[in-house]
C-alpha cells in the first residue's frame, strides 16, 4: 500500500479524473467461497482454486442443481451468539466483511455525522423469511423469532453495519439485483463528492442457498447442470458454458475523501475515479449490450479516462450463454479488445448482490499487486467473444486503469473505474 502523502496517482485526463482521485480505497474486507477474508480469498483466486462444491444436504437431492459456492468460513464462527440471534446469514456475512475492511483501513477516527454506510443486496433476508414461514406453519405464530422483521428487511445488512460503526451520515441499501454491491460503491462515491461524508463503508452481501432459490433459478435455466464436476461448472466466456453457479458471501470497501485520508496518515490501496450507472428499459431478465456499454462509457466519462487508458477489466461474466456474449460486445465497443480481462466467477461462482463488491475488492488488489487472476475452466473461447482473456497463470498487470463491471436482472448496469 502507498502512504497518502500526495494526491492519489491518476492520469491527467480532465476535470473528472481530478475529482475522482479525491476518493480513495483505504480498507478491504470479504468473505467468499474461496476464503474467510481478503488475503485467503485473493491467494486462492491467484492459485486457480475453485470455491464451488457439491451441496451435501438432504434437501439438495431433490433439486436438478446440487452444486453451489458456500462461504469458505461460516460467519457464525466469527460473531458472538447473542449478536447472531438478531442477524440473517447475509447480515452476518456483511458484518464480518465490514469488520475486516474497517480494521484494514486502520479504524478511522471520523465524526459519526461524517460516516456513512451503503450495503447493497439482491435477495436480503430471504433465508429468514423462509425459515420463519416454516416455523409458522409447523408451530404457529408464537414460535416466530422476535427478530424476524429486522432480519428479513432488505436494509438489514446496511443497518447492522451502520449500528456497528455508529454511522450517522446516512445508511443506504441499494437493491438492484446482481449489480447491488457495485452500485453501493457508486452511491458511496456520490456521498463523498457531494460533501455529505468523509468516510463511507460500502459493499454488498447475499446468502440464500435454499431449495426455493436454487430451484427457481434452475427453472429459468440459468444455472449450470454440471453436478458431477462442481469445480468445472462455472465457465465464463467458455464455448461450453451452460449457466452460472449460485454462491454466497460479502465484500466491503472503505472509501475516503483524499484530504481526510491524508490528514490522518492513512494508507491507500487504489483510487475510485469513476462510476457509471444505467438501466436498460428493455427486459427484466435478458441483457442489453447497449445499456451495458452506456454504463462503461459513463464510468469513463466520469473518470476523465478513455478506452485506451483501460489496461484491465474484471468482467461480470456469469457463464450464461447469452449474458457473456452481450458483455463481450459491450466491452469491445466501449473500450476495445486490448485490455486484459478476467472473470472471477469462474472461481467463486455468482455471489448475486455481493458479486460486484467482491469483484471490486479483487480489482483493487489486481492494481495494487500488479497481478491479474486467471479465468478458470476456459478451454475454448465462445463464439462472438473477442477479448484478451487471462488464462493459466496470473498475468502481470499493464500500466493503466481498471474497470469492474456488474449487471443485474431488471436491466441494472454498473461500471466502476479504479487507478493505482
Amino acid at each position: 500500500m502507498l502512504p497518502v502523502t500526495a494526491e492519489a496517482p491518476c492520469p491527467d485526463r480532465g476535470r473528472r479524473a481530478s475529482a475522482g482521485a479525491d476518493i480513495l480505497v483505504t480498507g478491504l474486507g470479504a468473505t467468499t467461497p474461496l476464503g474467510g477474508d481478503v488475503p485467503s480469498s485473493w491467494q486462492a483466486l491467484l492459485s486457480g482454486r475453485s470455491g464451488v462444491t457439491r451441496l451435501n444436504t438432504p434437501w439438495a437431492e431433490q433439486l436438478p442443481v446440487r452444486i453451489a459456492g458456500n462461504m469458505n468460513q461460516d460467519p457464525a464462527s466469527r460473531l458472538d451468539r447473542i449478536r447472531l440471534r438478531r442477524l440473517d446469514r447475509s447480515q452476518a456475512a456483511a458484518l464480518v466483511a465490514a469488520q475486516e475492511a474497517w480494521a484494514d483501513a486502520g479504524a478511522p477516527e471520523v465524526e459519526s455525522e461524517r460516516l456513512a454506510v451503503v450495503v447493497g443486496t439482491g435477495v436480503g433476508g430471504a433465508l429468514t423469511m423462509l425459515e420463519q414461514d416454516d416455523r409458522l406453519e409447523e408451530r404457529g405464530p408464537r414460535a416466530l423469532s422476535p427478530y424476524t422483521v429486522p432480519r428479513l428487511m432488505p436494509n438489514g445488512s446496511a443497518a447492522a453495519v451502520g449500528l456497528l460503526l455508529g454511522a450517522r451520515a446516512g445508511t443506504h441499501a441499494p437493491t438492484s439485483a446482481c449489480a447491488s454491491g457495485a452500485e453501493a460503491l457508486a452511491v458511496g462515491a456520490l456521498l463523498i463528492r457531494a460533501g455529505r461524508a468523509d468516510v463511507v463503508v460500502a459493499g454488498g452481501t447475499d446468502a440464500c442457498l435454499h431449495p426455493l432459490s436454487l430451484g427457481a433459478f434452475a427453472r429459468m435455466r440459468a444455472l449450470s447442470l454440471r453436478n458431477d464436476a462442481p469445480d468445472l461448472a462455472s465457465r465464463p466466456f467458455d464455448h461450453d458454458r451452460d449457466g452460472f453457479v449460485m454462491s454466497e458471501g460479502a465484500g466491503m470497501v472503505v472509501l475516503e475523501r483524499a484530504g481526510f485520508a491524508r490528514a490522518r496518515g492513512a494508507h491507500v490501496h487504489a483510487a475510485l475515479v469513476g462510476a457509471g450507472v444505467t438501466s436498460d428499459g428493455y427486459d427484466v431478465t435478458l441483457p442489453d449490450s447497449e445499456g451495458q456499454m452506456r454504463a462503461i462509457s459513463a464510468a469513463l466519462r466520469d473518470s476523465g479516462l478513455t478506452g485506451a487508458d483501460i489496461a484491465h477489466v474484471n468482467a461480470h461474466a456469469t457463464g450464461t450463454p447469452v449474458g457473456d456474449v452481450s458483455e463481450a460486445q459491450a466491452l469491445q465497443k466501449a473500450v476495445g479488445t486490448h485490455p486484459a480481462v478476467t472473470a472471477c466467477k469462474s472461481a467463486t461462482g455468482h455471489l448475486l448482490g455481493a458479486s460486484g463488491a467482491v469483484e471490486a475488492v479483487f480489482t483493487v488488489l489486481t492494481l495494487e499487486h500488479g497481478l491479474i487472476p486467471p479465468v478458470r475452466n476456459l478451454d475454448k473461447t465462445g463464439d462472438g467473444i473477442e477479448l484478451d482473456l487471462v488464462t493459466g497463470e496470473p498475468r502481470r498487470t499493464p500500466e493503466g486503469a481498471a474497470l469492474s463491471t456488474s449487471f443485474g436482472f431488471g436491466g441494472h448496469n454498473v461500471a466502476l473505474a479504479f487507478t493505482r
